[in-house]
């Protein structure tokens, strides 16, 4: 299960956006406000509430995942299991905000932010 820093608690329960290790300094330098971001074979994931991904499309190359990402399953090789910590939250939340991620997301995917009003 993915460990968040001692003294946080993800009361909405947590979901995590992962994008290209890439364009993880871009984002993380543009957000007004950052939660927790792990690392794990390039990529970087940002701890978000859950359900997030209600009635918008993260564009191709996001990797949305609901829940535990089962970052704990062993590795091949003896590589440790799980990500590293590359930003602790800017305050005591561990959520980064979606909507700014996912407008900043689609910019640097190039494509125009999609949602929907329908369930």
């Amino acid at each position: 299960m993915l460990s968040l820093p001692a003294g946080l608690r993800a009361e909405l329960g947590h979901d995590a956006v992962g994008t290209c290790a890439a364009h993880g300094e871009r984002i993380l330098a543009r957000l007004p406000r950052a939660g927790c971001v792990f690392a794990d074979e390039g990529l970087w994931w940002w701890i978000v509430p859950s359900g997030s991904d209600i009635g918008i499309a993260w564009p191709s190359g996001t990797h949305y995942v609901v829940g535990d990402p089962s970052w704990t399953r062993s590795r091949p090789g003896g590589r440790p299991a799980g990500p590293r910590l590359v930003h602790g939250p800017d305050g005591d939340s561990p959520y980064t905000a979606p909507i700014p991620l996912y407008f900043l997301v689609c910019g640097l995917a190039g494509v125009a932010p999609r949602w929907s009003l329908a369930p």
